[in-house]
């Protein structure tokens, strides 16, 4: 069963940027995992829930982590 990663985040986010290229490498291993990324200033309940937690990773719709994506975590929980 695929897993679906989706990364909140908002332009002009260096944080954002750093999670994006670390999600990227590890779904490399993991071609059968859907990436989606939200803006945050699209969705008045993104701001409202995670404003100050950006950038936000969710797997399968659960928080996964914030700020920073340490990619052996990621790898754990996609494994």
């Amino acid at each position: 069963m695929s897993k679906e990663l989706t990364l909140i985040s908002k332009p002009g986010c260096h944080l954002c940027d750093d999670a994006k290229a670390v999600i990227q490498e590890v779904l490399k291993d993991f071609p059968e995992v859907q990436l989606s990324e939200l803006n945050m200033l699209d969705d008045q309940k993104l701001i409202e829930a995670y404003s100050e937690e950006i950038p936000v990773v969710l797997i399968d719709g659960k928080q996964h982590s914030f700020w920073r994506v340490d990619a052996e975590r990621l790898r754990s929980a996609l494994s």
